[in-house]
C-alpha cells in the first residue's frame, strides 16, 4: 500500500519515528497508520472527500484569489472583517439535561487556521481572558494549509491555550496532521479521537464525545466514540464537520458542535454562501439547527481559509448555555 510505504520512509527520521510510535501507542496501530497514509494522498484537488471539489487544496488559486481581491480594492475591507470576531451566546434546550447541569456553559472555538490569521489570533487572544465558561471545546482546523509545516500554528495555539482555563477538549479537522496530536495534548488539551469522557457535577454525569475528521480523512468512528456511553445518558458530540449529522442523530447524541464550513466565508448580502465546502443542507452551514431529536450548531469559525478575508460573514466564538427549560431555542 502506498500509504504504508510512505510511512516507512518517513520513519527513517528519528524524530518522525518517535511521533509515529507515540501515535500508535495513543490511537492504536490501525488508526494511526490509516490517518498518516491518507495524509500522504491529501493534496488532491478533486475527489476523495465527502464532496467532489476541495478548493483549499488548489494551492495556486490562493495567491490568485488574494491578488484579485487587491486589484478590486476589496482585500483591505475583507481583512478588517476577518479581525472582527463576535462573541455569540446560544441557549441550547435539552430535555434530558440533568438538573445540576442547568446553565452549564461551553465555549466553542473552531477553525483557527492560526498561522494564516495572525491578526485575528491577536484579537482572539485579547478576548479570551474576559470570558466565563465551564469547559472549552475546539472543533479542529488549527493549521492554515492542508500540508507542510505546522510549528507556527502550534506556537499560536500554545499561546491561546495559556489564556483558556481548564478543562479544554478538541478534535482534529481536515487541515490538521495527526502528527500534531502529541504536541497539542502536551499543551493540556484533551483530544477526543473517537472517544468519550464523562463530565461530572455532584453525582450527575453527561458525556462529551469527539471523532477524528469525517470530511476528508473519514477517520471518524461514531460507534467507537459512543460505545462507552450508558443508555439514556445525555451526550454531546464534537465533530469538525457537521456532515455526519444523520449518523450522530441515530447514534443517540443530543447535541452536536461543529465547524468546517466557515459559513461560506465569502458571502452575498444576507450571509448567503457563494461556495460551501460541505455536503449538507445550507440551513446547517452556520448557527443552530435541528435534525430529528438532534440539536446542532455549526460555527463559522474564528479564522479564515485560503485568504484572511471575510465578506458578509463575520468570524465568531460561541458560548453555548445548556438548559432544560421548555420552549423554542433563541439565538442572539
Amino acid at each position: 500500500m502506498s500509504g504504508s510505504t510512505h510511512i516507512t520512509r518517513r520513519a527513517s527520521s528519528p524524530e518522525t519515528g518517535q511521533i509515529i510510535k507515540k501515535l500508535e501507542q495513543r490511537l492504536g496501530r490501525v488508526h494511526a497508520r490509516q490517518r498518516l497514509g491518507i495524509e500522504h494522498d491529501h493534496e488532491a484537488v478533486f475527489g476523495h472527500g465527502r464532496n467532489l471539489f476541495h478548493p483549499e487544496n488548489w494551492y495556486s488559486a490562493h495567491s490568485l484569489f488574494k491578488a484579485a481581491l487587491k486589484l478590486t480594492g476589496l482585500y483591505a475591507l475583507g481583512h478588517r472583517n476577518a479581525q472582527n470576531i463576535r462573541i455569540l451566546t446560544n441557549p441550547v434546550h435539552l430535555d434530558r439535561l440533568p438538573s445540576f447541569f442547568e446553565g452549564f456553559s461551553v465555549l466553542h472555538i473552531s477553525d483557527l487556521h492560526a498561522d494564516l490569521n495572525p491578526e485575528p489570533m491577536k484579537r482572539l487572544a485579547g478576548i479570551l481572558p474576559g470570558l466565563h465558561y465551564d469547559i472549552c471545546v475546539l472543533t479542529g482546523d488549527f493549521r492554515g494549509q492542508t500540508f507542510g509545516p505546522f510549528d507556527a500554528a502550534l506556537d499560536i495555539l500554545r499561546h491561546l491555550r495559556s489564556l483558556l482555563h481548564e478543562p479544554v477538549y478538541a478534535v482534529l479537522g481536515n487541515h490538521d496532521s495527526i502528527r500534531m496530536l502529541p504536541a497539542i495534548e502536551e499543551m493540556g488539551i484533551r483530544m477526543l479521537m473517537n472517544e468519550s469522557v464523562p463530565l461530572t457535577r455532584d453525582h450527575q454525569e453527561i458525556f462529551l464525545s469527539g471523532v477524528d475528521d469525517a470530511h476528508y480523512y473519514r477517520a471518524d468512528n461514531i460507534q467507537q466514540a459512543a460505545g462507552s456511553i450508558p443508555p439514556g445518558a445525555l451526550s454531546i458530540l464534537l465533530s469538525h464537520t457537521p456532515e455526519i449529522y444523520k449518523q450522530a442523530a441515530h447514534a443517540g447524541f443530543s447535541l452536536m458542535l461543529s465547524g468546517h464550513t466557515h459559513g461560506g466565508q465569502i458571502c452575498l448580502p444576507g450571509s448567503i454562501p457563494i461556495l460551501l465546502d460541505a455536503a449538507l443542507p445550507r440551513s446547517m452551514a452556520s448557527g443552530p439547527w435541528t435534525y430529528g431529536p438532534l440539536t446542532g450548531y455549526t460555527s463559522v469559525g474564528a479564522g479564515c481559509s485560503i485568504a484572511p478575508v471575510r465578506f458578509n460573514c463575520l468570524p465568531e466564538i460561541t458560548i453555548h448555555r445548556l438548559t432544560k427549560s421548555k420552549g423554542p431555542a433563541h439565538f442572539s
